[in-house]
């Protein structure tokens, strides 16, 4: 065993230090397994209710007409997410992709669009027109507004006084922190917001980003009444198994209009080839639950050490869990490449790359970022990034098995700790 980790380049001080964190969070891993089996129950109930067969791996090209396999895993999604309608399809490039169709399905010239989670993730800065371009929202006569955060709670008065005041087509919430550095928003701050809203406003459209979140918990954001919401298949429901996508599920009306932003208007849903992607598509739903938690023991386990070893983390180990996401603010811009090159040199591809801060698109700071996936830009898979900005945050999410994120937290640490 020692020739092994030896052979990984860790040593046995970041291999007792994970060990140590390791005992202590057992309680949280049991609370993680008993959620993963509610889960595993709605999607194999939801498998079974669609009859799902080996005849639905079968690929359609061209238009796409006809495609049963397509139609069943919406179905499959529709159920699994307690929505009206679901579209996921492989011709979502990311799930920025899938935020802008639906947004752009949606408002109309004149129309408002207001964020109630402060300013949305940097990759919608254009799509919106926070930062011009000739393609954005604003280009387009739409309005937009936000209302930010106070101690990582809404603004409910402040929320409810600009909707009587004001005509909002969409409200857009984020509940993953993004490059923020805010907590990422649970299910029942959601369900209070909306029950408060809804004594406003009826018609308002309340639209969830809902990527890094699903399976976290039990419950999804349409149980409590938003109307749709939006997430990636190269994140939590995808199971590291699908190779791209996206999905919008949600009320019938809206999931027509999005049908047919992406494809074309009088065919919509209809058409849309699966390139035989299904299989992939349904067997990284069906694995889902049990990689997202994985995924979150990963993320408990790299919190309690990275707290052992006296660095800032958010949230903590014993912290209620709302995404998979895990932030270790460093305050080093150093300490923040190394641990990201760490989880680099752990991972199955390209672990002799040397990560360094790039120009990304779509961003504004430099961004460094470990991710040695199976499929490029995975996060469900074990990845690492940041912005390269004060107070240098790494943002760690994902791991297909809790073994190998394991080995990945035992890795990075050995980073800071030589640094």
């Amino acid at each position: 065993m020692n020739n092994l980790y030896d052979e990984l380049n860790i040593d046995e001080k970041s291999r007792k230090t994970v060990e140590q964190a390791e005992l202590e969070c057992q309680e949280i891993f049991k609370k993680i397994d008993e959620d993963c089996n509610i889960n595993s129950l709605r999607v194999l109930s939801s498998f079974h209710k669609n009859n799902i067969s080996e005849g639905h791996f079968n690929e359609t090209t061209g238009y796409g007409y006809n495609d049963f396999g397509r139609d069943a895993i919406e179905n499959v999604f529709k159920d699994i997410l307690h929505a009206e309608k679901a579209l996921v399809r492989s011709q979502f490039i990311s799930g920025s992709h899938a935020l802008t169709v639906c947004l752009f399905a949606l408002l109309r010239p004149g129309d408002t669009l207001l964020s109630i989670s402060g300013k949305p993730y940097d990759t919608l800065d254009e799509v919106i027109g926070i930062k011009e371009n000739a393609s954005s929202l604003k280009s387009f006569g739409i309005n937009y507004d936000q209302i930010d955060l106070v101690n990582d709670s809404f603004q409910i008065d402040k929320i409810v006084e600009y909707l009587k005041n004001n005509k909002v087509k969409v409200i857009e919430i984020q509940r993953s922190k993004g490059y923020s550095t805010r907590k990422s928003i649970s299910i029942s701050k959601i369900e209070e917001v909306i029950k408060e809203i809804r004594k406003v406003d009826q018609e308002v459209i309340i639209m969830i980003d809902n990527c890094y979140c699903e399976f976290v918990g039990t419950k999804e954001p349409l149980d409590v009444g938003a109307d749709v919401i939006v997430g990636s298949l190269i994140k939590n429901l995808g199971g590291g198994i699908a190779p791209n996508g996206a999905y919008i599920a949600g009320r019938k009306d809206i999931i027509e209009l999005c049908g047919e932003r992406l494809t074309l208007p009088g065919e919509g849903l209809e058409v849309g080839p699966s390139l035989g992607i299904n299989k992939q598509i349904l067997q990284g739903i069906f694995m889902a639950p049990s990689v997202v938690a994985s995924s979150l023991k990963t993320a408990v386990l790299a919190s309690k050490t990275l707290e052992i070893l006296g660095y800032e983390v958010e949230p903590k180990y014993n912290e209620e869990r709302v995404d998979i996401v895990q932030n270790i603010i460093f305050r080093d811009k150093d300490k923040l490449i190394e641990y990201t090159r760490g989880i680099q040199a752990a991972s199955p591809i390209d672990s002799n790359s040397i990560v360094e801060a790039w120009d990304m698109p779509g961003y504004d700071d430099q961004v460094v970022m470990a991710s040695g996936s199976f499929t490029q830009g995975s996060s469900i898979e074990l990845s690492c990034d940041g912005p390269i900005r004060e107070p240098y945050i790494a943002y760690m999410q994902g791991s297909l098995t809790y073994e190998y994120g394991r080995l990945g937290v035992m890795r990075a640490i050995k980073n800071i700790i030589e640094k």
